[in-house]
């Protein structure tokens, strides 16, 4: 395939932005080349600017789960619109997808819409340290929370893919207010714990690591965190911003039925349009202003383009909950495929996937943590990258992310993809 108008879009954008991104995680840096500029999209495929066709696994990063313009999304961004897009004053789609929202995910009362992952997970922080009175709080290493200046503290995805895990710009002061741990090392949080007594906040975690490639947690982790939560006066924060309403109706929490006291929402709360969350029980939630001393607000937080979108796609993962079971399936067969191309290739590589969550690591250890994510041969995830872009399939151009599967994809969108890895992994 042949992306000469995409070479020539990110010349221009180069002069006038940044990198010639907007998101680092779009830039090619990690793989080499120039990033590929889409045109179009609908259900399970991109269309660029040189007229390629591409099968996604990325979906957005997450938000597209029932596929590109995906129709009733897109009647209700179109209808709202026409009402007017932003009016900085209540409205009745607010309480519509809050109270469906709270009727879906277990552990939650109240809700509050914001803009995007990075401002759910920042003010559910600041949440949590005026409900518990305390400054610090623990993330782990490779989870990503967005670049709020507390998060970027070996931030996972991007920060690993730019060989900067902790952000210039992020002072001092910040930084020794946010502990790390090691993730699905229980031991570690313990000891952290003991060593901070009665300063921590709360712990904040991506329940499914998505940020260092998909890494479930290891049995008994998320138990674990909850107790040791439980026994120290700390709220756990549950980052589902990519899990959330992606791998269950009601997410991790469902999923593994365990209580977070504060949850973040992002993707596939807003439909594809910029949207983020953060939700928890009335207790905690009544700390927020205008009823509470925490201060939060936003602009456009709650505008009506994004929660018309948002309302549709809830409405739709409601009405079917078989989704998930076959997203879950159309997953296990991507990766038994996967599997047996790579063994018939005499490939060293580790595949962890979790509902409509999967990665591909190149070592043959368990990938359980940051640690073991970098140990992956990032110069064959060069070749596997670039080889299946050349065949039409496109996933991050990041070995430290996650694929997401859509339910737009067919078998034969999968098969296509077996076939694709089975070529592009006979030239390593």
């Amino acid at each position: 395939m042949l992306y000469q108008r995409s070479s020539q879009l990110f010349a221009e954008a180069e002069k006038v932005i940044p990198g010639g991104v907007n998101s680092p995680v779009r830039a090619f840096k990690a793989v080499g080349g120039t990033p590929i500029f889409v045109k179009s999209a609908k259900g399970a495929y991109l269309y660029d600017e040189d007229g390629n066709r591409l099968i996604d696994y990325i979906n957005s990063w997450g938000p597209m789960i029932l596929g590109h313009a995906y129709e009733p999304v897109v009647q209700a961004v179109i209808e709202k619109a026409k009402l007017g897009t932003s009016f900085g004053m209540p409205t009745e789609l607010e309480t519509q997808i809050a109270a469906l929202a709270v009727s879906m995910v277990p552990n939650i009362d109240k809700i509050r819409f914001v803009n995007s992952g990075t401002e759910a997970c920042m003010s559910a922080v600041r949440l949590a340290r005026g409900f518990t009175k305390r400054d610090k709080i623990i993330k782990f290493a490779g989870c990503y929370h967005g670049h709020s200046d507390s998060f970027l503290i070996q931030a996972g995805s991007g920060a690993i893919t730019f060989g900067s895990p902790n952000s210039p710009g992020v002072t001092v002061g910040t930084a020794k207010d946010t502990l790390l741990a090691q993730y699905n090392d229980l031991e570690n949080v313990a000891t952290l714990i003991e060593a901070n007594k009665n300063e921590i906040a709360a712990i904040i975690v991506e329940p499914v690591a998505g940020n260092m490639g998909c890494i479930p947690p290891n049995k008994g982790f998320l138990e674990g965190l909850r107790q040791l939560c439980t026994d120290n006066g700390i709220l756990l924060i549950f980052d589902e911003v990519m899990t959330g309403f992606r791998l269950a109706a009601g997410g991790v929490q469902e999923l593994f039925n365990i209580a977070a006291d504060i949850v973040c929402f992002g993707k596939v709360i807003g439909g594809g349009l910029p949207v983020g969350a953060f939700a928890a029980r009335a207790e905690i939630m009544n700390y927020l202003s205008p009823i509470g001393p925490v201060y939060q607000a936003g602009t456009l937080s709650g505008n009506p383009l994004a929660m018309a979108a948002g309302l549709a796609m809830l409405q739709a993962l409601d009405r079917d909950r078989a989704i998930f079971q076959r997203l879950e399936e159309k997953t296990a067969y991507l990766a038994a495929g996967i599997d047996k191309v790579l063994k018939a290739n005499n490939v060293t590589f580790t595949i962890n996937s979790i509902g409509s969550m999967i990665s591909v690591h190149f070592d043959a250890a368990p990938v359980v943590d940051f640690h073991t994510a970098a140990k992956g041969d990032n110069e064959t995830f060069k070749k596997f990258f670039h080889g299946l872009l050349q065949e039409g399939i496109y996933i991050a151009p990041s070995a430290y992310e996650t694929w997401f599967i859509t339910d737009a994809l067919t078998y034969e969108d999968l098969d296509f993809t077996i076939r694709a890895i089975d070529k592009v992994s006979k030239t390593f």
